[in-house]
């Protein structure tokens, strides 16, 4: 197929149906492409004249042929009936790449129109986003023709996921939880229709992109069942995919066809193709991010057992019951480790009080320094895959020491994941614990989704001889 680099580093964009109308789709996409975006933008409109966004003026060009510049990409935004003409437009200009807005299509019961459209822009070799769509947003150079407008939607910070959505609205919402949750994005792909690039192109492209460490998408269908599942065995190889696939219901996948035409087809076909292709499956918009987090910032485990250190002993007991409940172990430790806690008891170092046995619990009046011992013993211990470190910050003697402390414990290459409940002084200590590269939940429920991700992309590499 090629790289699809040209839709996320265009040079050149030219917005078909840009206005100056505010709350118009066509000024909304320009107002979001000048945002950041340092390449050339070209608008167009029959109608002419001239259009002021973001403090810039730009020449409205009546058609994008008369643009007196080489075009990248089309973003068009005109009523679908006219999309066709456009893309023939597009193909004389020599444009690579056009994202289609418009709806219209499949959707509203016109796939003979979307069908026009796919022939023309074959015909010309120009590939297609969408039509019905959002648009593409690439946060690393601000590429970004999403027609929801910055003030309504944030922009996350640029970082290791990747997202596609069939549906733009769950993608805005993502993207607005990314951002207040500070979760870094790579490029957010609007797939709409797929009428011509789907789930899988895109799968395949961000498998290469090496600015992308986690790939994730919400999904109502694929198009091409086994051009699915043989890309997702090979991507998943190079890095984990997260899919929240929606129409698990009969009355759900009736939705989904009158949503974007999509086919749902049955769910446990869906669920076989994930676990033969080591797609992870998530079942909320939650445990996508749960996922995805994780995935992002901690290599995957080796194995299935789970030691816990905690100052809380009702929240190590959840912990317990979420992890086993999910399938996975808690670790035994060895004799050796427990000799070490010992003997630090017997020398005054550990309280004789906390309980050493997994959950690991160092009592509420643990500071930095107990934690410290506790976690360096766990993670020491052969028998030991993933440590979850369990933090009630409302315990005064608990110090701001233990963020230096759990980053001193990456240097042991096992993955780690934090809980930090509770409300405003919690959430601080976790935006700073995960500037360290640890990542923090605010629930066990969240950090088992969380353990259950590394362990059972693991096996998925295990398996297959690459881990």
């Amino acid at each position: 197929m090629g790289s699809l680099d040209f839709l996320f580093y265009p040079k050149s964009v030219a917005v078909i149906g840009a206005s100056h109308v505010p709350g118009k789709v066509g000024n909304a996409i320009m107002r979001s492409v000048t945002l950041r975006f340092n390449g050339k933008v070209y608008a167009v409109n029959v109608k002419g004249g001239e259009i002021e966004v973001n403090g810039k003026k730009f020449k409205v060009y009546r058609s994008i042929k008369e643009i007196p510049d080489e075009i990248d990409v089309a973003v068009i935004a005109v009523p679908a009936k006219f999309v066709p003409d456009v893309i023939d437009e597009c193909g004389e200009k020599g444009v690579k790449g056009a994202i289609v807005i418009s709806a219209g299509f499949k959707e509203a019961g016109r796939a003979d129109l979307e069908e026009e459209l796919v022939k023309r822009a074959r015909k010309w070799g120009i590939r297609v986003v969408g039509p019905n769509c959002l648009g593409v947003t690439n946060l690393e150079n601000g590429f970004d023709c999403n027609f929801n407008p910055p003030e309504r939607q944030a922009r996350p910070p640029f970082g290791k996921v990747a997202f596609m959505s069939q549906s733009g609205a769950f993608g805005a919402a993502i993207l607005d939880w990314a951002a207040r949750e500070k979760i870094g994005m790579s490029k957010f792909i609007s797939l709409g229709n797929m009428a011509d690039l789907d789930e899988s192109d895109f799968m395949d492209y961000l498998g290469d992109d090496e600015k992308t460490g986690v790939i994730t998408g919400y999904l109502e269908g694929v198009k091409d069942g086994r051009k699915f599942l043989e890309t997702a065995k090979r991507v998943t190889l190079k890095k984990p995919v997260v899919i929240l696939k929606s129409g698990r219901t009969e009355a759900g996948a009736k939705a989904a066809a009158s949503h974007t035409g999509s086919l749902a087809g049955s769910y446990a076909i869906y669920r076989a193709a994930f676990e033969q292709s080591g797609v992870l499956e998530a079942t909320t918009m939650r445990q996508l991010f749960n996922y995805a987090k994780v995935l992002a910032m901690q290599k995957p485990a080796k194995g299935d057992r789970v030691a816990i250190v905690t100052n809380g002993g009702g929240a190590g007991v959840m912990m317990s019951d979420g992890l086993l409940e999910r399938g996975l172990k808690m670790a035994e430790l060895s004799e050796e480790t427990l000799k070490k806690f010992e003997e630090d008891v017997k020398a005054g170092k550990l309280p004789a009080h906390m309980s050493y046995k997994n959950p690991i619990d160092v009592i509420g009046d643990a500071p930095s320094s107990r934690y410290e011992i506790a976690m360096r013993y766990a993670l020491e211990d052969p028998n030991v895959d993933v440590l979850v470190v369990i933090a009630l910050f409302q315990s005064p003697a608990l110090d701001e020491g233990i963020i230096d402390a759990v980053e001193r414990m990456k240097a042991y290459g096992k993955p780690i994941v934090f809980v930090a409940p509770g409300g405003d002084f919690p959430h601080k200590m976790a935006r700073n614990i995960e500037q360290k590269g640890i990542p923090v939940y605010e629930t066990t429920e969240d950090a088992v989704d969380a353990v259950y991700a590394l362990v059972k992309y693991g096996e998925w590499l295990r398996e297959n001889g690459k881990l």
